[in-house]
Parts: C-alpha cells; sequence; structure tokens
C-alpha cells in the first residue's frame, strides 16, 4: 500500500483516478470479492464514495472531483486495511445492502448475500390457495437481515429471528431497531428451535452454516474473518441441516414452507433427503441452490 510520506504529486488528483489505482492494486493484491461486490471496481468505488460521505448514487458526477489533502489520507487509511490486514469492505464501512435494504454489519456476523434475496418476493406464489403468513421464523438469522426482508414481505406477519450467536443477535437487534420492526421481528437465542417457545409457523427459511469444515480452512483471508460458526456445517456441510429438519417436524404449521439455502451441496441434499421431495428453486444464475420442502412431506 502507499507510503505515507508519498507527496502531493505522487497521489491521484481526483476521485476516478483513485479508482483506476485501487483497482491495480486489488489485482496487484490478488483480493478475493463477492462478500460486497463482485468485481474490484464495484467494490472500490464503494470505499471511495463512503470514505468520502458522498452518495452512492453520484459516482458519474464526482469521478472528476479534485481531493483535498485529508481526503487522500483517508483514502489511503481505508485501502490499507482492505488491501494489507484483508479486512472485508463491509466491516470497513458497517454497511451491508440486500433486497434494496441496508444493514448494519461489523465482525460479528456473516455478510449479507443470500440467494433469498431472489426467494422471498416470489414466496406468495408458492403457497397454497387461501393460506396466509402470520408467523414466520428466519434460522440462523445472523444480521436478521432476512428476518427483516420477510417482515417487509409479509406485513401481517410476526417473525422469529433466531441465532445461536449473542454477539449476532445483538446486531440482529440493531438491524431491527433501524428498520423500525420491534413489535413485529423478535430475536430469540436458540440452536436451532432448541430454546425458542413453542410456536406453529407458516413459513421457515435458513441460510444455516453449511460449508464443510476442510473448506471453510482454505477460504480466502477475507471470508476468514467472518465468524466461523456462520460457515462451518461440519464434515459434510449437513451438521446444521439435518437439525433444522428435524425441528421443523414440529414446528412447521399444516400446509407451511421450509426453505433451506444450500450453496453447492444440491446433490448431496438429494440423495440424502430423497424421502422429503425436495423441490429447488429457480435463481438468475442458474445455481438453484434453495429447495423448498412442504410440511406434508416432513414426515
Amino acid at each position: 500500500m502507499a507510503n505515507p510520506s508519498r507527496t502531493k504529486r505522487e497521489l491521484p488528483a481526483t476521485l476516478g483516478g483513485w479508482l483506476g489505482r485501487a483497482e491495480q492494486l486489488y489485482a496487484k493484491a490478488g483480493l478475493a470479492l463477492g462478500q460486497t461486490a463482485s468485481s474490484a471496481h464495484d467494490e472500490a468505488l464503494w470505499l471511495l464514495l463512503h470514505t468520502l460521505g458522498l452518495p452512492l448514487d453520484s459516482a458519474a458526477a464526482v469521478l472528476n472531483r479534485r481531493l483535498t489533502v485529508a481526503e487522500h489520507a483517508a483514502i489511503e487509511a481505508v485501502f490499507h486495511r482492505r488491501l494489507v490486514g484483508r479486512v472485508p469492505a463491509a466491516y470497513l464501512t458497517h454497511e451491508a445492502w440486500l433486497g434494496g435494504e441496508k444493514f448494519y454489519v461489523d465482525e460479528r456476523v456473516l455478510i449479507p448475500r443470500s440467494y433469498f434475496v431472489e426467494i422471498i418476493p416470489t414466496l406468495d406464489a408458492l403457497l397454497p390457495a387461501g393460506v396466509t403468513v402470520r408467523r414466520a421464523a428466519d434460522v440462523c438469522t445472523g444480521s436478521g437481515c432476512l428476518a427483516i426482508l420477510l417482515a417487509r414481505q409479509f406485513p401481517a406477519a410476526t417473525v422469529d429471528a433466531i441465532d445461536l450467536s449473542p454477539d449476532a443477535l445483538d446486531v440482529a437487534r440493531r438491524n431491527i431497531r433501524e428498520h423500525r420492526l420491534t413489535r413485529r421481528v423478535r430475536p430469540w437465542r436458540g440452536d436451532g428451535f432448541a430454546g425458542v417457545p413453542a410456536a406453529k409457523y407458516g413459513l421457515i427459511l435458513s441460510n444455516p452454516p453449511y460449508e464443510p469444515s476442510a473448506r471453510c480452512d482454505r477460504l480466502p483471508a477475507e471470508f476468514q474473518r467472518e465468524p466461523r460458526m456462520a460457515l462451518d456445517g461440519g464434515s459434510d456441510g449437513l451438521d446444521i441441516i439435518r437439525k433444522i429438519f428435524r425441528q421443523a417436524r414440529t414446528r412447521l404449521a399444516r400446509h407451511g414452507l421450509l426453505l433451506i439455502e444450500v450453496g453447492g451441496l444440491r446433490r448431496v441434499m438429494t440423495r440424502e433427503f430423497k424421502a422429503l421431495a425436495l423441490e429447488w428453486l429457480p435463481t438468475d444464475d442458474g445455481s438453484n441452490c434453495v429447495c423448498l420442502v412442504r410440511a406434508e412431506n416432513l414426515i
């Protein structure tokens, strides 16, 4: 990263110049992407705008903006942490976006990224005709982002946001407050549903830890900064998923739906849980890694 003694003439004069330099530095450092953005350009631009307190939709208007000495120093400090410390961008900004909503994040929670952002708007069409969701659950809620998106989708429903990590629940509570949903989204500490008061849910969804332990050991440095318990699904990735299936038998209401995001485990899931008649929901990129199980098949 840049030497703090670098003279003003050696620094990019404009925000756009810094963006080009950042992209080169990303490539040279071999940074891992995918937690916040899929391209170095998009992530670096987001960091630049956030660092300077500029609106995220202002890029076209500000790329030729000349930078002050103080702004150069702030930018260098942020990119030093990203490039040398391998700190994920979302942990630098304490901000993540999902489904058009902004969420607070820090090192206590997984950075929001989920195919449920595509699935949640389609849930009404997946429910049996005449069935209304009055109560839903988000198991392994982390930052609470999916519980909040569920509450937005079903404005008449209450949503239980469940996680085993007290630290994660602290972040979820903050997001629930900031989204003004404290009356409808309720955080619970539970090992799956264990420890959560008995209830029947019309809808249960989960983006659980599903990476096999050996793969977690090989993740890039940025991903290893995320909480291990939010990623590690055991030797085959299915530890938490098996638990959710067992517990959901007594938690899912008649005609209810259970949906789980499973990453690259589709083939393993199809083999192990054949009796559950898994339905794989389409996603824009064709990964189709969210499965649906109907209450009548959870026997």
